[in-house]
């Protein structure tokens, strides 16, 4: 029987996920467009303290914005079934997306975080490490044919690689400047982007399990 792709969700739960998506997929295009693309421009005011290390730094943002923009084809189940392959070359496409920010993020850790404070070395590298961890699950998961275990790991991923959305509206917010001075609250920022959620996430992972 051929299957169809549709965008026409027929449950409850089908349209709430449809609009969960939408919302996302809309926070995150407004990330991407006045945060994150504007780097490419090359401006060094742009850059500010990041313009030594421009390059890692590009490379962190290009590798987000693969597997940012990546992700939502690898959930959406009616494309996944009818272009399996395609699927399967986005997924690796996303792991090496992400395997590049990681190591990006690692080098910029060492070097101009490490020069702000430790405290900013060592959250972006918890980050880095949360993020090439539940990522490399997915992927071990998807060599056992593991569906189930691969799936709620490439969700656990996914959220993680959404920290950089979140890290950004965050500290954007009105009352963020009166909690002190960004070199200060920046790591907290960070921390904050991907563990609540991702405690959150597997909140919502185990509820049911039995």
């Amino acid at each position: 029987m051929e299957t169809k792709l549709t965008l026409v969700p027929s449950k409850p739960r089908a349209w709430l996920l449809l609009f969960v998506w939408g919302f996302l997929i809309l926070f995150a295009g407004k990330f991407i467009l006045h945060d994150a693309l504007p780097y490419f421009g090359f401006e060094e005011s742009f850059f500010g303290d990041y313009w030594a290390m421009k390059w890692p730094l590009i490379g962190h943002i290009s590798g987000g914005l693969i597997a940012l923009t990546l992700g939502p084809f690898q959930f959406w189940k009616g494309f996944r079934n009818r272009y399996l392959k395609i699927h399967r070359m986005m997924g690796m496409a996303y792991i090496c997306g992400i395997l590049i920010a990681v190591i990006s993020s690692i080098a910029l850790s060492l070097t101009i975080a490490l020069d702000f404070h430790w405290t900013w070395s060592l959250s972006l590298i918890g980050l880095a490490f949360a993020w090439f961890g539940t990522t490399g699950m997915a992927f071990r998961f998807i060599l056992l044919r593991r569906i189930n275990l691969h799936k709620e790991w490439m969700i656990r991923s996914y959220v993680v690689t959404f920290a950089f959305v979140l890290f950004r509206w965050l500290t954007r917010q009105p009352f963020y400047d009166d909690l002190g001075p960004f070199v200060e609250t920046g790591p907290t920022a960070i921390w904050l982007s991907w563990a609540v959620p991702l405690f959150i996430t597997e909140i919502v992972l185990q509820w049911n399990k039995k």
